[in-house]
């Protein structure tokens, strides 16, 4: 007790107290898709993410997100992730997203758990490709072409191959001992050739799917329109744009996961698009939300191009952290801290 208050504990989860709950991509993939829906029924409140720049010399920057979903448990679970974009840290072995998760009961502002939110930064974001694939991308979908090699990209591929007949997945990035090594990395996983190929032309040459999740450092053009043919589902979301400006000209849908958000911070896939008018409110079809909560069509012909930008909204971090501490508690795993 302090100063008459009963004590106050929390959860800390390490990245290996994590690991060893065994959390399925299956799991991840309805955890992420249930809170895009309550997200379509306006349950759910968070605010854009903010950016924090230190003066690095341009090695990298913090995403800071926060996030309300009112789904989840007795009173619903609130949330603030801090994440570091850091594309060097390659180099010292290291991943280039570090993350920190806090967690707090809403109705009283007690922290519930700290953990290492490495891993649900990288298997949300393919959660979200994964389920918006799952509205709008063909059914028969045959062929994956993926631009990056770090970070979400395992979680991309591996949950799409889930989803999807793929007769083929092709990977590049712009190092060839990177995309080897992660080419090599899916075949462990999957019985689906997998090919490492040397440029984007290759990758998403009559491709059904085209994931652009490059690291670039200026805005190049990797993902063509041209490369884009009838019925293809269209992916980009690296943080500095690697397609070209008239991409939504050949779209006959563009999706994103929320309006605010695409329109929030310095970075995106499409900021140039959403800066310059050639993407706005009027332009886009739906929110993902719309589409999985039943209030839009998702695809309505296999003849279709549809784009999906998403940018990672904090309530699917918040719906990750829920499951992980639920999963957590009944475990008992962990490190029990005393807060106050």
């Amino acid at each position: 007790m302090i100063h008459g208050s009963p004590a106050i504990w929390l959860r800390f989860l390490s990245g290996a107290d994590i690991d060893a709950l065994g959390i399925a991509n299956d799991e991840v993939i309805g955890a992420v898709e249930s809170v895009v829906g309550a997200h379509g029924r306006g349950e759910t409140v968070f605010e854009p993410r903010t950016h924090l720049v230190p003066e690095n010399g341009g090695a990298g920057h913090f995403n800071i997100l926060r996030g309300h979903v009112g789904t989840l448990g007795e009173h619903g679970l609130s949330g603030v992730k801090v994440v570091g974009d850091f594309v060097p840290n390659y180099e010292k072995g290291l991943p280039s997203e570090l993350a920190l998760m806090t967690v707090f009961d809403p109705t009283t502002g007690i922290p519930l758990a700290i953990m290492d939110a490495t891993l649900i930064t990288e298997v949300r974001t393919g959660a979200m490709t994964a389920v918006g694939a799952k509205y709008l991308a063909r059914r028969d979908s045959r062929i994956l072409g993926h631009i990056g090699a770090r970070g979400t990209a395992f979680s991309n591929v591996t949950m799409l191959d889930s989803l999807f007949p793929l007769e083929e997945i092709r990977v590049t990035s712009r190092r060839p001992e990177s995309r080897e090594a992660f080419a090599a990395r899916l075949r462990e996983v999957t019985e689906i050739p997998v090919r490492a190929v040397a440029t984007a032309e290759e990758t998403f040459a009559d491709a059904d799917i085209l994931v652009e999740a490059s690291r670039l450092e200026k805005p190049t053009p990797l993902l063509r329109t041209a490369a884009v043919k009838r019925g293809a589902f269209v992916v980009p979301y690296g943080t500095v744009s690697a397609v070209e400006l008239n991409l939504l000209d050949v779209m006959d849908k563009v999706v994103v996961d929320d309006w605010r958000e695409s329109r929030s911070g310095r970075f995106g896939a499409l900021r140039a698009h959403v800066d310059t008018g050639r993407l706005t409110e009027q332009s886009v079809y739906a929110e993902i939300g719309d589409i999985v909560s039943g209030r839009k069509a998702g695809r309505e012909t296999d003849d279709e191009r549809i784009l999906f930008w998403h940018r990672g909204l904090s309530i699917l971090d918040v719906a990750l952290a829920h499951l992980i501490l639920t999963r957590a508690e009944a475990a008992e795993a962990g490190t029990m801290l005393r807060y106050r």
